[in-house]
């Protein structure tokens, strides 16, 4: 792929906006994209998996800013790969650069609180449903590697096998750990009097 660096402005709100697409042959049926133009499979994953990438990223660097950088970065450097050597496992690829650039990035930034001590982002989607922002808000109780899995799973929408692709836990460790965290959600809800009502 040729994009460059300048295709990606700083700052910008979404880059999807910032690589032309200009046409070319559509995708056959077996899914290689080697008739389209260069760019355009990049528009696609920029498409499907930004604003998640975003989300995420925040979730580590807790600076809007800096996580733009990262997802930048993440799609730059997606640029530099073949599409043939990521096909089929493009999210595992994408959340785990992101992942990377993310913390190396928090360090350089001497920003060194521990994951324990920050907040889920809580997507505003979701807010819109109290009783699933409620449960979001029980998910910052508990320990850092079952957070990060639920974070994933439910907020960016990633397979069991995505989710330790990226993580480098096994996929029995993915489900434990997703069992575990939402039956501890489950007993603090059903623990919790009940306000409302009245």
């Amino acid at each position: 792929c040729h994009c460059c660096a300048s295709k990606f402005p700083p700052n910008k709100s979404s880059f999807s906006t910032v690589i032309p697409y200009e046409g070319g042959k559509k995708a056959s049926t077996d899914g290689r994209v080697s008739d389209r133009t260069e760019s355009q499979w990049i528009v696609d994953a920029l498409d499907q998996y930004e604003d998640a990438l975003i989300r995420y990223a925040v979730w580590i660097l807790r600076d809007q800013e800096l996580a733009r950088e990262v997802v930048q970065e993440t799609f730059l450097r997606l640029c530099g790969e073949e599409p043939s050597k990521v096909s089929g496992y493009l999210a595992q690829w994408l959340f785990t650069v992101c992942r990377n650039l993310a913390f190396d990035t928090r360090k350089r930034e001497g920003r060194m609180t521990p994951l324990e001590d920050t907040d889920i982002g809580v997507d505003s989607n979701l807010e819109q449903k109290e009783a699933v922002g409620e449960i979001f808000r029980l998910v910052e109780n508990l320990p850092k590697n079952q957070r990060e899995v639920v974070y994933l799973k439910f907020q960016c929408d990633l397979s069991y096998k995505e989710i330790s692709d990226v993580t480098k836990l096994s996929v029995g460790n993915v489900g434990l750990l997703l069992h575990t965290a939402l039956k501890a959600i489950r007993k603090r809800v059903l623990s919790e009097p009940a306000r409302r009502v009245q």
